[in-house]
């Protein structure tokens, strides 16, 4: 039986991966990494300093640190969420079909603390949430499961009655990695990909989980 339910951000609760998009896209250009939206999904899932040290030895730059490069990411970003950031379709209506069960729940993300505050403090998800994991406090962020275990256990359940949202493939292999139950809810750019089939679940929107996948989960 599934005892508790891990959730992933970025591009699963919030809509932010164009966020992340024009803040890599716009902050990258003033080291003269011209990034394209496509180039930029190759790094999704990944914590933000593993980002910049990905394109770094992609390209690297003089003149800026690679700290002042991930801080400018990240202040554009908080930026973004704050002005423009909203829950995605059927946010709302699961996290109130898992309060109806009882259900305790987390976020486990890639993503720093500082921004998983933002983006809850923005979405008004908080009294929803029992737990907030970074991989920030992770040796490795996804796909590496630690962020993901280190959700269990302060959720007090066991990883094998944990269940997981994602919409990354890297945060579906650290599910898995986790042995944890997981439903993918992919990004438009993994529409169709083959490797999704290691989840136990995958459905386009969250607004697509009803009480008959629940039950099916549960067996």
């Amino acid at each position: 039986m599934i005892e508790a339910v891990i959730f992933d951000m970025d591009g699963l609760l919030i809509d932010s991966e164009p966020f992340w998009q024009e803040a890599e896209i716009t902050t990258f250009a003033k080291v003269g990494l011209h990034l394209t939206e496509q180039d930029c999904t190759k790094t999704m899932g990944l914590r933000l300093d593993e980002v910049v040290e990905f394109w770094y030895r992609y390209q690297s730059w003089n003149h800026y640190s690679k700290k002042e490069i991930e801080d400018a990411i990240k202040t554009r970003y908080l930026e973004l969420v704050r002005e423009r950031g909203e829950a995605k379709t059927g946010v709302m209506e699961i996290l109130r079909f898992m309060q109806t069960q009882n259900i305790p729940m987390a976020i486990a993300s890639s993503s720093y603390m500082e921004l998983i505050e933002c983006v809850v403090e923005r979405l008004d998800i908080g009294p929803y949430l029992t737990v907030l994991c970074s991989a920030e406090h992770e040796p490795y962020g996804k796909p590496n499961p630690s962020v993901y275990l280190s959700a269990a256990d302060k959720l007090g359940v066991s990883r094998l009655k944990c269940l997981v949202f994602e919409d990354s493939f890297r945060g579906l292999l650290a599910a898995k990695a986790a042995e944890m139950k997981c439903v993918c809810v992919p990004d438009s750019s993994l529409a169709g990909d083959p490797r999704l089939s290691i989840a136990d679940k995958v459905i386009p929107t969250l607004a697509h989980f009803d009480v008959a996948l629940w039950s099916e989960l549960n067996t």
